[in-house]
């Protein structure tokens, strides 16, 4: 399902049992990025739905012991048939550098080629430089900051990719570090 993974690591569909493990991963894999405020905006972006209505598009990478290593949590838009969305993406820290980020972008760029999309989006905290230079390593491009984008005080990032074009997105893993 995800070629180029780490020795040990396993992809699958994304399920609901899943939401739970996700979200208790959440403050440590990010560090505690902005604080309680920012454990709070994590957790609330990732309600259960997610893990309802887009397993088909969405993924989860384990180790051996089916311990969570990775996620990825993104869909085909209802409203703009050439694109495709990256919702929420994380990596264990241990295994940042090691492709895991990369290779689940890449199976997404698959996956969203094969319905006819051509564009992916996604957006970032402005906050979150690691995010920024991994999402342009793949080859995004990124917005200015672009303020209140998802309500009051929530700044954002946007990153938008073709599929089309020859970019890094389209070359093999490099093992950059991921976000």
């Amino acid at each position: 399902m995800i070629d180029d993974l780490p020795a040990g690591l396993r992809a699958r569909r994304l399920a609901d049992e899943d939401h739970v493990p996700v979200l208790a991963v959440l403050d440590t894999w990010w560090g505690g990025l902005k604080g309680k405020s920012g454990s709070t905006e994590r957790a609330l972006l990732l309600p259960r739905l997610y893990f309802q209505h887009f397993t088909t598009t969405s993924y989860v990478i384990e180790s051996g012991d089916g311990e969570l290593a990775a996620f990825l949590i993104g869909f085909l838009s209802q409203t703009e048939p050439a694109t495709a969305y990256v919702h929420f993406v994380g990596v264990d820290p241990a295994l940042h550098g090691q492709g895991v980020g990369r290779a689940l972008y890449q199976a997404f760029f698959a996956l969203a080629r094969s319905y006819g999309r051509r564009y992916v989006h996604c957006i970032t905290s402005p906050e979150n430089s690691s995010s920024r230079a991994f999402h342009t390593r793949l080859g995004f491009t990124a917005s200015a900051v672009q303020p209140d984008y998802d309500g009051p005080g929530l700044d954002r990032v946007t990153f938008s990719i073709d599929l089309s074009a020859d970019s890094a997105a389209l070359a093999p893993a490099d093992r950059s570090p991921d976000s």
